[in-house]
């Protein structure tokens, strides 16, 4: 892991977590403010406020999340291995000397085929026959 990419990883990941604790904050203060408008003291004294509390998550938490989200992605891609160029003869060469010849397919070539279960089954019959006519002869 390249120093940058692993301090882009911490700074990011530390940036989703104050975001992902201020929304816990903010949704908590919102049920603070709603259980204490709906309490019954709030009859008795008209001058709590009555205006419906603002529900959505504040656009800064929302900022927040998504850049960080954006710089672990850029954090995780920059820590990526070089891809390697496809090259289908270079696979199956590797293959052919790993299995020792026979190329990819080897295991495919190499299968059982189908069975022919009536051939076997009439190998079976005559084979219980000779051994009936040789145990009566």
């Amino acid at each position: 892991m390249t120093f940058l990419s692993r301090a882009l990883l911490v700074i990011a990941t530390v940036l989703l977590s104050h975001a992902c604790y201020s929304a816990y904050e903010h949704a908590s203060h919102i049920s603070a403010i709603t259980s204490r408008n709906r309490s019954p003291s709030s009859s008795i004294h008209p001058t709590a406020s009555s205006s419906p509390a603002p529900t959505a998550l504040p656009l800064d938490i929302s900022i927040e999340t998504v850049v960080s989200v954006v710089l672990i992605c850029v954090g995780l891609v920059m820590d990526a291995e070089q891809l390697k160029p496809i090259n289908w003869q270079v696979w199956a060469g590797q293959v052919e000397k790993e299995s020792g010849g026979g190329g990819p397919f080897q295991g495919l070539e190499n299968r059982v085929g189908f069975m022919d279960i009536r051939k076997q089954r009439k190998e079976f019959a005559d084979w219980v026959r000779e051994k009936g006519s040789a145990k009566g002869a």
